[in-house]
């Protein structure tokens, strides 16, 4: 086996100075841009991370919880007890998780992720994604974003789940393909909107690449988006996959609305 040294030594010339350039370009950015905490710019001893304070404001959504719907539970209720809403409106989506409960500090870092021109933003959000989402990972499913209508993505420079989904695909090894999917209408903004103007906003709001599609027959889909809300978005984009043949789609978020604690049936 090549040891350490080793390997240095083959490792051609110009991959080590690209590399010595690298860490010399983040040490000096260093210098100048000292490393902030994303939520309140506090200086933190890394970057893309918070402060203890602003981590401790987060509120991680853990087991136990809907396995559908990935809501929590005060108290644990049995592996199958399922949410009232999963049982009244079941999704057509398998299951659902999301990394945090949306509050002040997530909804501030999706704001800024969204808005604010700060993609950077979804190195951190994903390395919660990625540990939240780990049972949805072991079919080696791929990860598609719900994507933006192209105005809108013009306009706003890059697609927020788009990066979320990049990032994941870093940590995970798992495939990404951002064009499987696509956003044929211009919707309204879904802030602000009742739950069932939010469905009727999306409803044959997006097309399927059908060829792409059939490239990975019988993989597990995950969409990956920056919030569930009430769902509508996930749900249109679900039952365009699965018109299309599609047979199993999960859905992966950095934060999820929970208006108030569920209880199973």
């Amino acid at each position: 086996m090549e040891s350490a040294e080793g390997l240095v030594k083959i490792m051609p010339l110009h991959r080590r100075l690209a590399k010595g350039l690298r860490r010399a370009g983040h040490m000096l950015l260093d210098q100048f841009y000292p490393p902030v905490c994303l939520g309140c710019d506090a200086p933190t001893g890394a970057a893309d991370t918070l402060c203890p304070k602003c981590f401790a404001a987060l509120r991680p959504i853990t087991a136990p919880l809907c396995p559908v719907l990935g809501l929590p539970f005060e108290i644990a209720f049995g592996a199958d007890a399922l949410s009232a809403e999963a049982i009244a409106d079941p999704p057509p989506f398998e299951r659902a998780r999301a990394a945090v409960v949306y509050n002040d500090l997530a909804g501030g870092l999706v704001s800024r992720l969204k808005y604010g021109d700060r993609p950077e933003l979804a190195r951190f959000c994903a390395r919660l994604m990625a540990g939240a989402g780990h049972e949805l990972w072991a079919d080696r499913p791929v990860l598609v974003p719900v994507p933006l209508h192209p105005a809108r993505l013009r306009m706003r420079r890059y697609n927020q789940s788009g990066e979320l989904a990049r990032e994941l695909a870093k940590l995970t090894g798992l495939d990404c393909e951002m064009g499987l999917v696509r956003r044929i209408r211009k919707t309204k903004q879904q802030v602000g909107l009742s739950g069932d103007g939010r469905a009727r906003n999306v409803a044959g709001a997006f097309a399927v690449d059908v060829e792409r599609l059939a490239l990975q027959a019988g993989r597990r889909i995950v969409l990956i988006d920056d919030v569930y809300t009430t769902g509508a978005t996930c749900k249109a984009v679900t039952r365009a996959l699965k018109k299309n043949g599609a047979q199993y789609v999960d859905v992966m978020s950095f934060a999820r609305v929970v208006i108030s604690a569920e209880m199973p049936i």
